[in-house]
């Protein structure tokens, strides 16, 4: 059940979260990463410990609780730390911006928001210098505005909220998979089919803490693809999000057999494109409902040079 998140004083407060019979016997911190894109389990688990995750009679809950059908779930969020944040006058395409939203085409490289290790030079600090405090504070003073993320070497589209009240509405949007987002990305090899659905769930690697993986814990995960044109070797495929963790695309191509060239952590490591800086692969069409008016919007990004330039020499060499 999606409905829109409203603020309370020590953060923001989640509508209480309804159990499904189909969710039943989901440990807790599971169940809330389901509800929330862009948080680990790790956090939930910390906010579990914290007292901010209940049960809606006020009863706390251990972060192995198992929920039952009909159980409602409340998350407090905790405030943000007070961090600050330069804003830097970094280019940034923008394809459509409004009193509301902004639209951009994030370059490939370019980290989305500050963290550890990566304070500056993000699009975050690029929209303060281009907004200054007209981004919305939902996520917190080092996520301002940002209700989706792409990786970093992930070139493309995402929309950022300028106010809270178009912030609730596009993160509704993507928790109820009204908003699309599509990618394309050249693989290694081509699935038999045309077209397909992977179905994982996605969560940390047992061992490799910076990967992500397939297993049974992990958080629910969709992707659609399509096969767009196959080469001698690799294919160009187009993709649809159902869900958005981490890597996702990345995670669920290389678990059947054809990674993404160029993917540093789930690519082949010896291939003719390894030594490309960063996957191949671009968010190029993102559709959504406008937060105020309501209107049908879809974006486009065409496909960044370097990609181009690979799939030129992949028709040349095929004839």
């Amino acid at each position: 059940m999606c409905r829109l998140p409203h603020k309370r004083r020590k953060g923001l407060c989640l509508t209480p979260k309804h159990v499904l019979p189909e969710q039943e016997g989901k440990r807790i911190d599971a169940f809330v990463c389901e509800q929330l894109d862009g948080i680990t389990r790790s956090m939930v688990q910390n906010w579990i410990e914290q007292g901010h995750v209940t049960l809606a009679s006020g009863k706390t809950v251990k972060k192995n609780y198992k929920v039952s059908a009909g159980d409602e779930v409340i998350v407090q969020m905790p405030e943000p730390q007070s961090v600050e944040i330069e804003p830097e006058n970094i280019p940034i395409d923008i394809v459509y911006e409004d009193e509301d939203i902004i639209v951009v085409n994030k370059a490939r490289g370019m980290v989305v928001h500050p963290a550890v290790g990566n304070w500056n030079g993000t699009l975050v600090n690029a929209l303060m210098y281009h907004c200054g405090d007209r981004l919305s504070g939902i996520n917190g003073e080092i996520r301002p505005g940002i209700v989706h993320r792409i990786d970093k070497d992930t070139s493309g589209l995402l929309v950022v909220a300028k106010n809270d009240l178009a912030h609730q509405s596009l993160a509704e949007q993507i928790a109820c998979h009204s908003a699309a987002r599509e990618y394309q990305a050249i693989v290694v090899g081509a699935p038999r089919e045309d077209q397909g659905t992977i179905d994982q769930p996605i969560g940390r690697h047992k061992v490799d803490r910076k990967k992500m993986a397939i297993v049974p814990d992990g958080r629910h995960a969709v992707t659609h693809y399509q096969v767009l044109k196959r080469f001698r070797g690799y294919s160009l495929l187009a993709f649809q999000l159902e869900t958005g963790r981490t890597h996702q695309i990345r995670v669920h191509m290389a678990s059947i057999g054809h990674p993404i060239i160029g993917d540093p952590l789930y690519g082949l490591k010896k291939d003719r494109f390894s030594s490309l800086d960063g996957q191949c692969l671009h968010a190029w069409r993102l559709s959504l409902d406008h937060p105020r008016t309501g209107e049908r919007m879809v974006f486009e990004a065409p496909l960044p040079e370097y990609f181009t330039a690979i799939l030129n020499k992949m028709v040349q060499e095929n004839g």
